[in-house]
């Protein structure tokens, strides 16, 4: 059974039923309800919803775009993901006065046929950079920045779960305060935690296929099995569960990205780190559904679900390419989606 596409479709009925009507920055007015949660096992399947299509290459663009650290729009602009458009042009538009449409600002960067400068394509110290590039400023004398530094986060969760793998700090964080007034959208998914576990021998020697004992062994089967017997065979040792936290879900939008993309984050640091995927966590702040997406909504409650789809193998970049911002949105592909089709909605900016 596909129980995720059951969890959405059922907050979406929630939201519909118990919704409280609130405004909102955007004008649009909203249903909302407050402190909801997702939870997914890994094990049952890639979590992109089938109730309705979604555009996994998109989704897999704007996450390698966080994971390098970047925050110019022309990455998503040379991959065809316009998740950001709307907000890029409107701070645009506050910003610069040349009188030109988001697509002729694109097909000029295109043909190199502009003077724009680079600062224009810039979205701020988002996500990305605050992943990557945390800066730390260490101390002021008068209006002189004294010693700054970086924090790569993501790395250094990497080396943490590589050497430490039982802590309680495995967190990411991308809420600053002193930055929000240098980002284009305050992060929505401000933070995220992943927490890891043994595997125990059970679970490990499922991890054994018959194949791949055949190659050392002759007769018998992978359940014989003992720890260091397996340990030949590369198996992990170890879990890892990701949970995510956000303040604002739009949830018919937003939210189905969100939950395929930490569940193809959870993916790529279990191959860093070699851990096996295991639960993925969505805790949800203010969800609510924009007045324009209610019909939508209701359309996609009343569909039944297909299987959720798999994530065909990936390379790990450990060791041959310089750290995980080196994947290209060719490695992530999907075997066996199948989804209703896609359901337009407006997006509120």
């Amino acid at each position: 059974m596909n129980n995720l596409d059951k969890q959405y479709t059922d907050l979406l009925q929630d939201i519909l039923e118990n919704g409280v009507t609130k405004s909102d920055r955007t004008g649009t007015g909203t249903l909302s309800v407050f402190g909801r949660q997702i939870r997914h096992k890994m094990s049952e399947g890639f979590p992109l919803l089938t109730t309705k299509k979604m555009p996994f290459k998109t989704i897999t663009t704007e996450l390698l775009w966080f994971l390098r650290g970047d925050s110019d729009i022309r990455f998503l602009w040379e991959n065809n993901c316009k998740i950001w458009d709307g907000d890029w042009e409107k701070n645009y538009k506050t910003t610069c006065s040349e009188p030109y449409t988001i697509d002729e600002v694109k097909q000029k960067v295109k043909d190199g046929n502009h003077s724009f400068h680079d600062s224009m394509f810039d979205m701020g110290q988002i996500y990305g950079k605050q992943w990557r590039n945390w800066t730390k400023f260490q101390q002021y004398e008068g209006e002189k920045t004294i010693d700054t530094y970086q924090i790569d986060q993501i790395q250094n969760l990497i080396n943490d779960l590589k050497t430490n793998p039982d802590s309680r700090r495995l967190m990411v964080t991308a809420w600053n305060p002193a930055d929000l007034p240098n980002q284009v959208l305050p992060p929505c998914h401000y933070g995220f935690q992943v927490y890891t576990r043994e595997l125990s021998l059970e679970e490990r020697r499922l991890l054994v296929s018959q194949e791949m004992f055949n190659r050392i062994y002759n007769g018998g089967g992978p359940d014989t099995l003992s720890h260091p017997e397996i340990n030949q065979f590369n198996v992990p040792t170890r879990s890892i569960s990701l949970m995510w936290n956000q303040r604002s879900a739009d949830t018919f939008l937003g939210l189905p990205f969100n939950i395929a993309s930490y569940g193809l984050l959870l993916e790529i640091l279990a191959k860093e780190v070699n851990m096996v995927p295991d639960e993925l966590i969505g805790n949800l702040g203010d969800t609510h559904l924009y007045s324009n997406h209610v019909e939508q909504a209701k359309e996609q409650v009343g569909r039944e679900p297909f299987d959720l789809p798999t994530l065909n193998q990936f390379p790990t970049y450990e060791g041959s390419r310089p750290s995980i911002e080196s994947y290209v949105i060719g490695d992530f592909t999907l075997n066996d989606y199948q989804s209703h089709p896609s359901i337009k909605a407006p997006l509120s900016n």
